[in-house]
């Protein structure tokens, strides 16, 4: 299988050339998409041996993940696995990934964070089962954890589907499109590493957000 890690990246100078060094340890290939980031992300990152795409301007994660995919499909890759550049995915899980990739061989795997919830904030355990809940009702299909940013996706779930959204919306987005597509959306359990790093999540703003995703979604 021919796979790349791609990390959107703002403003994570502390953590983003560990969490780097830590993915290539199992995939090589491993590129960063610096978001008009105002400290050294983009030069930790490319130090620490992955591939950087830059934005001059911050332009959301959503926007940060569609250069990325576009960089994806134009280099050939079966599927691609998006991480968070803060340290908070666990780079020992991307195994789980690929062994279910291997069975699957098309669509999306999410690494779901709820069987374990004892650490996450209390915001987020509501924000998450919220969504989680409306994710599942518009894809048609239960899922565990809509909202996490620890996902692989295959390389023709990335040509079928036409996504929009620049900021954190465009996660439940692509899930909703590719669902709708005909795609299959699987689930691994990861371990989740909460430290003091403050969250780039508005959780009323990104909320508000997905509600204005759904009622566009209504007329996909």
């Amino acid at each position: 299988m021919n796979i790349c890690v791609l990390i959107p990246a703002y403003n994570e100078e502390k953590a983003v050339g560990q969490v780097v060094s830590r993915v290539r340890k199992i995939i090589e290939h491993v590129v960063v998409v610096d978001d008009g980031s105002k400290d050294a992300t983009a030069q930790i990152a490319q130090d620490a041996g992955a591939v950087v795409l830059r934005h001059q301007v911050n332009q959301g994660k959503g926007a940060a993940l569609r250069t990325g995919f576009q960089y994806v499909l134009d280099h050939g890759f079966d599927a691609v696995i998006t991480m968070d550049s803060d340290g908070q995915h666990d780079a020992d899980d991307i195994p789980e990934f690929l062994e279910a990739f291997k069975k699957m061989r098309s669509g999306i795997v999410i690494g779901s964070r709820m069987h374990d919830i004892s650490t996450m904030p209390a915001i987020r355990k509501v924000t998450n089962r919220l969504t989680t809940f409306i994710g599942s009702h518009l894809v048609r299909h239960r899922l565990q954890d809509t909202q996490s940013g620890f996902r692989l996706i295959s390389r023709d779930v990335l040509r079928a589907v036409n996504l929009e959204a620049d900021r954190y919306e465009m996660e439940s987005e692509l899930l909703v499109k590719a669902s709708r597509a005909g795609f299959r959306i699987a689930s691994v359990p990861i371990k989740t590493i909460y430290g003091d790093e403050v969250s780039k999540i508005n959780p009323v703003a990104d909320t508000l957000r997905f509600f204005r995703l759904f009622f566009r979604s209504l007329r996909w």
